[in-house]
């Protein structure tokens, strides 16, 4: 097979470098730098990625080889169809190693038609560090380095209101944009780069936060030699993930007609607030992965996709979502939440991806608390106090599956040990018969520490979950769900 760079496929570059990409990783290979090259593909975007390597540690050098290019695998459910693609990805012109390259780096500031910054730094990327010095080249934290390059454009353009950029942070910490304006901020401040600079900063430079949804798994080693004899190039790059994506970006209506992306399929949307999107995401996603986990997994099923291969656990989710759930997300139409639901549902049943419950199941009290805990206090406060059953069962599984095994296999729980230990001492009480099942679920349900509110101030849940617990121990849950 071929080697893959911009000879063997003739594929020069073609547009001016208009993005710089902090970050250069598999989720932003599959995910932006794809949906750029769908931008120069289907509208006149017109715009290359220089992708910068934000730590020391290596350079990308598959990258460069290259050229910049690489393939992108997507699969998923569309609608129940199964889909599959794959597509050349022609979007990042170069690479740089700052700390290698720092000339180079500040260089890329000072091209006119330079616009847009993205990043994809992990959670702990954007942070201020005291230990950064103006005269590092470059300074360790991802920021530091921005603020310096960003300096160095607002310098060389004599600060020019329209050579502002754009920046679409991709880190997964909630109003990412404000954060790195105000980190950006810090540094400005603590390097005295002046007041001026700070205006243009604020005035001119606009911090987009973004919520970014897609899920990216690699490499895909089982299926890679198929791939790339289709392809007929040897592809290390290549890249695999699921075919759902969203961006949702909180933006000025003038950036939204700069990124055309209304005029491609892309699911991406500009909105003034991102809270309720982020809302939608956490009760839907999340809530189903958390309410899905203890149940699937005690009725004797693994990953995800074996769960949705068995109607009544389907079902089960499908119902919780969209009769308990649904009601509460009042800041979106009926279609609106319809269309996320079948998407959720859609992308569990993905064949391609391969999610342990188990996996998924690390800190499943705090993830109840903050993904179905507030849906249900709402939905009984819609209700005249009447909780949601739905939720409830899977709030029963959990606290059996917290038990630390069922029928007589070992579940690995990882979690607060405090935690642990008291749920450990709790079912010792059941097993030894000291106390009742009732007991039992009275003691947990009153514990504020274990799902940070006193769940027994809702009529009847205790007795609810009494005899979950029990039916759960003599029938299963199979059986369970058969009755509901």
């Amino acid at each position: 097979m071929k080697t893959l760079n911009r000879n063997t496929t003739n594929k020069p570059v073609q547009y001016p470098e208009r993005i710089l990409q902090f970050g250069g990783g598999n989720f932003l290979r599959a995910f932006c730098d794809w949906m750029i090259d769908v931008l120069n593909k289907q509208t006149d975007f017109g715009g290359s990625i220089v992708v910068v390597k934000p730590t020391k540690r290596g350079d990308y050098s598959e990258l460069r080889a290259q050229e910049g290019l690489f393939h992108v695998a997507l699969d998923g459910v569309r609608n129940g169809e199964l889909t599959s693609e794959v597509s050349l990805v022609e979007s990042v012109s170069r690479v740089i190693q700052p700390y290698l390259e720092w000339e180079t780096f500040l260089a890329t500031a000072e091209l006119p038609e330079m616009r847009y910054i993205i990043s994809n730094t992990t959670e702990a990327g954007i942070k201020f560090s005291k230990e950064d010095q103006i005269t590092d080249t470059p300074p360790h934290e991802f920021p530091a380095k921005l603020t310096l390059w960003l300096h160095h454009r607002f310098t060389h353009f004599n600060g020019a209101a329209d050579k502002g950029c754009v920046l679409l942070p991709c880190e997964l910490i909630e109003d990412n944009g404000d954060v790195l304006r105000k980190t950006i901020l810090a540094y400005a401040s603590k390097w005295n780069l002046g007041f001026d600079f700070q205006d243009w900063i604020t005035e001119h430079n606009h911090f987009c936060s973004t919520l970014v949804d897609r899920i990216v798994s690699g490499y895909p080693k089982d299926r890679a030699q198929e791939i790339n004899e289709k392809i007929g190039f040897n592809d290390p790059l290549l890249v695999a993930g699921e075919d759902y994506h969203s961006w949702v970006i909180k933006a000025p209506s003038f950036i939204q007609k700069e990124l055309p992306f209304s005029k491609t399929k892309l699911n991406v949307q500009f909105v003034n607030a991102l809270s309720s999107y982020r809302e939608m995401k956490v009760r839907i996603l999340n809530g189903a992965h958390t309410s899905l986990v203890p149940l699937a997994y005690l009725a004797g099923l693994r990953t995800v996709k074996e769960s949705m291969d068995n109607e009544l656990v389907k079902n089960h989710i499908l119902d919780l979502l969209s009769t308990e759930v649904k009601p509460t997300l009042t800041d979106f139409s009926e279609q609106e939440v319809d269309a996320f639901i079948t998407a959720v549902i859609d992308r569990f049943k993905n064949p391609t991806l391969k999610h342990f419950l188990i996996d998924i199941s690390l800190n499943s009290t705090s993830k109840f608390s903050a993904r179905l805990l507030p849906a249900f206090a709402e939905f009984a406060q819609l209700n005249e106090g009447r909780f949601p059953k739905r939720i409830a069962f899977s709030l029963a599984c959990l606290i059996r599956f917290y038990k630390g095994e069922f029928n007589g296999e070992t579940i690995v729980l990882n979690d607060d040990k405090t935690l642990l230990q008291f749920f450990k001492e709790e079912w010792a009480k059941v097993d030894s018969k000291t106390q009742t099942m009732a007991n039992l679920a009275e003691n947990v349900l009153v514990n504020e520490k274990v799902f940070g509110a006193n769940l027994t101030q809702y009529k009847g849940l205790v007795s609810f979950i009494e005899k979950a617990l029990v039916a759960i121990e003599n029938k299963g849950i199979i059986s369970f769900l058969k009755n509901v």
